[in-house]
């Protein structure tokens, strides 16, 4: 079951009446995502609890990176899991769209889903080598045309709609999940930035603000996507996802699922 979650919101400061004409109230400003603690504070998170900053990403990816790596065919079947529809055992729910499709139809064909690379690979050049290339906490099932018109583009808001996206738009150089699905894709970035930093084998992954980045180990824009995790916190779904790859495949967890407010103590 997923871990107990308690959120402390942060007080946002109103301003008093003003009682001398022509005085005005300041403008508020909306308040960053809540602080949250969990019952991994104690054990799982125990070295970085209290950090913030360069200490705090380097503590995370300390912990995150003791993980049990899966192969790339592997990945089919865990997503049959990991993103099972709470409605419909037989199926999963796709990422972007949002759409419940039958697990048995994974494939490249149209209208099957296939394994979206929420960091792209080209976006690092780890192909489907097993680590990043098969890191759960990226990967998610997706509809093959959605996935193509996403293809290894950066996160940006804007663009024409996606045909059958779900209310995802794109342009030439960027992409924006739906709504829904906001939050899920900035968490998901930045635990990649986090678990790996060069030191493994892999490239040093780090967000940036540029969008066509190409095959740079960099993604963007990192304030849009700070902006997605402040507009879209964890779902029940996201959090029983983080919960199942802990449990049963990688044995690691996404840090900034558990603790959102973390991506603003970090970047």
């Amino acid at each position: 079951m997923p871990a107990t979650r308690t959120r402390r919101w942060k007080s946002v400061a109103w301003a008093t009446a003003a009682v001398l004409v022509g005085l005005t109230a300041p403008a508020l400003t909306a308040s960053s995502a809540a602080a949250t603690t969990t019952d991994y504070d104690s054990t799982y998170y125990k070295n970085a609890i209290g950090k913030t900053g360069a200490s705090l990403k380097s503590s995370l990816h300390t912990i995150i990176s003791s993980q049990t790596k899966i192969s790339y065919d592997a990945v089919w079947d865990a997503l049959k899991v990991t993103d099972q529809d709470p409605n419909n055992s037989n199926n999963v729910i796709l990422l972007y769209s949002g759409v419940s499709r039958a697990k048995s139809l994974n494939g490249g064909d149209t209208g099957d889903w296939n394994r979206e690379h929420v960091w792209a690979k080209s976006h690092g050049d780890f192909g489907t080598a097993t680590g990043p290339g098969t890191d759960l906490h990226h990967l998610r099932p997706a509809d093959v045309t959605v996935n193509s018109i996403r293809g290894d583009k950066d996160f940006d808001n804007g663009g024409s709609s996606v045909s059958n996206g779900g209310g995802s738009l794109t342009d030439s150089d960027s992409f924006e999940p739906r709504d829904a699905d906001k939050g899920d894709v900035a968490r998901m970035i930045l635990y990649m930035a986090v678990r790996y930093d060069g030191g493994d084998g892999f490239p040093d992954l780090e967000p940036d603000e540029k969008v066509n980045n190409g095959s740079a180990p960099y993604i963007g824009k990192l304030s849009v996507l700070k902006q997605w995790n402040d507009e879209d916190p964890p779902s029940a779904f996201e959090e029983k996802r983080n919960q199942v790859i802990y449990d049963t495949y990688q044995h690691n967890r996404n840090p900034f699922i558990d603790h959102p407010e973390w991506v603003d103590a970090i970047w």
